[in-house]
């Protein structure tokens, strides 16, 4: 099997640190800020986005056979599921 090699630039990991350490910030002052219900699924939406970075830039995700594309999006439909299920406990006591 022919193997291709990819090459990411060091800028391109500077941005996406640079932007890891932004949404940190925002979920940081969004912590302190009462948003009422909207500020778990505004932390989640950040923790989200931060994840899908680190996942496809650092993991090199976006490179890998698509095997391993399946096992993340099961994974990944299986975490919103529990979101879902938490969130209908949360709204319903």
């Amino acid at each position: 099997m022919d193997k291709q090699h990819h090459k990411i630039e060091i800028s391109t990991y500077i941005i996406v640190w640079l932007s890891l350490l932004a949404f940190t910030s925002i979920t940081v002052t969004i912590a302190g800020i009462s948003l009422g219900k909207y500020t778990l699924f505004i932390a989640l939406l950040i923790a989200a986005i931060k994840s899908a970075l680190v996942i496809n830039i650092f993991m090199h995700i976006k490179f890998d056979e698509p095997i391993f594309k399946a096992f993340l999006a099961l994974s990944s439909a299986t975490l919103i599921i529990i979101f879902v299920l938490t969130f209908f406990d949360i709204i319903y006591r």
